[in-house]
């Protein structure tokens, strides 16, 4: 058996390299021997895929419940409470003690791991809140009474996804912004650097919180706010690798030959120009973390309520009794920015001619 899984494996790496080019099969092999930035990337990976399945690994809802003889799939469809022998046609609140009690004494329940959600407050909690981690709850819960590793989970959740759009707005506005800059110099390089200028002097923090005070803070309005400062990390880089590929032979011959201007750009300048700029992208991601971190723990992020690590942090301020959630908010963050600057490192040496070599 154990032949034949490392024979699929090794036809498997065969096949994929096969796919793969020459100059991405070295850039992947490089940085593969680059052992941190390969330990790190699976463990983001990890942590991706864990964030993503939140819903299913951390939830106060059966994954699935046979009551009185009959199947039900909670976490699909909502259930009234009336159906599990409830008084009231409300929705079925599968945390609520009596409702677990009656689930047990007619049938059987099959529940996550974890089986609260961000949100979910335990009201069977024997201990006061917030209380120290224990069977029930692994890592403590809050001074509202949530589990802090659910609340974990599902802001790893939120801050990954807010972080990713924060750099794809940001790599496609500097891209465009950068490759234009670059390409055409002069005058238009000359107003647009005067422009990046100015608009990389405006305080972003004391921007955020004048807005806060205006409109009512959401995921989306904080993506806008920071998508508008993000390309800033993006474009400087593009510019300077436009600036030099837009010199070479092949570029000159392009344009000898008749190419409009802006499919130079695309096909052969800018494809060789974001070497740089994509090692920078998990430095790009990094920030948008950290301040969204900042924003929640300053009160001028998400929404109250929201499952965060900034607002962990300012709840471990709030209870420096309950070292547990600090703990937790730290230990996350702490992985979460090792992991993507180790990354960033280790895509930089990959992406480097220097220091890629086929061997």
């Amino acid at each position: 058996m154990s032949a034949s899984v490392h024979s699929f494996k090794a036809t498997s790496v065969a096949r994929f390299s096969r796919v793969l080019s020459p100059i991405m099969r070295r850039r992947l092999t490089t940085l593969r021997r680059n052992r941190l930035a390969w330990l790190s990337l699976w463990v983001l990976i990890v942590i991706a895929v864990a964030s993503i399945c939140a819903p299913i690994i951390a939830n106060e809802r059966p994954w699935l419940v046979k009551y009185e003889g009959h199947y039900y799939a909670p976490l699909l469809k909502d259930y009234p409470a009336t159906q599990f022998g409830g008084t009231l046609p409300t929705r079925a609140d599968f945390s609520d003690p009596d409702l677990q009690r009656a689930i047990a004494a007619h049938g059987w329940q099959w529940r996550a791991p974890i089986p609260y959600s961000s949100d979910t407050i335990d009201v069977a909690n024997p201990e006061a809140v917030p209380s120290s981690p224990n069977s029930r709850h692994w890592l403590g819960t809050d001074d509202v009474g949530r589990d802090v590793l659910a609340r974990t989970l599902y802001g790893v959740r939120l801050s990954l996804a807010f972080a990713s759009l924060i750099t794809l707005v940001s790599l496609v506005v500097g891209i465009v912004l950068g490759g234009i800059q670059g390409y055409f110099g002069g005058w238009v390089d000359l107003l647009g650097q005067r422009l990046t200028e100015i608009w990389a002097g405006m305080p972003l923090l004391y921007l955020v919180m004048i807005l806060a005070s205006m409109f009512h803070a959401s995921f989306w309005w904080l993506v806008l706010i920071l998508s508008l400062f993000g390309w800033l990390q993006v474009v400087d880089y593009v510019r300077a690798e436009v600036l030099r590929t837009r010199a070479l032979d092949y570029v000159a011959a392009a344009r000898l030959m008749g190419l409009p201007s802006r499919a130079v750009l695309v096909r052969h300048v800018l494809p060789n120009s974001l070497v740089s700029t994509l090692s920078n992208l998990p430095f790009v991601f990094t920030t948008a973390i950290t301040s969204l971190v900042v924003l929640d723990y300053l009160g001028f992020g998400l929404p109250a309520g929201a499952p965060s690590i900034g607002e962990m942090t300012q709840q471990a301020q709030q209870n420096p009794h309950a070292p547990w959630i600090s703990f937790s908010a730290f230990i996350t963050l702490a992985v979460l920015m090792t992991a993507l600057v180790f990354v960033g490192l280790g895509l930089r040496d990959a992406l480097d001619p220097r220091h890629s070599s086929v061997r």
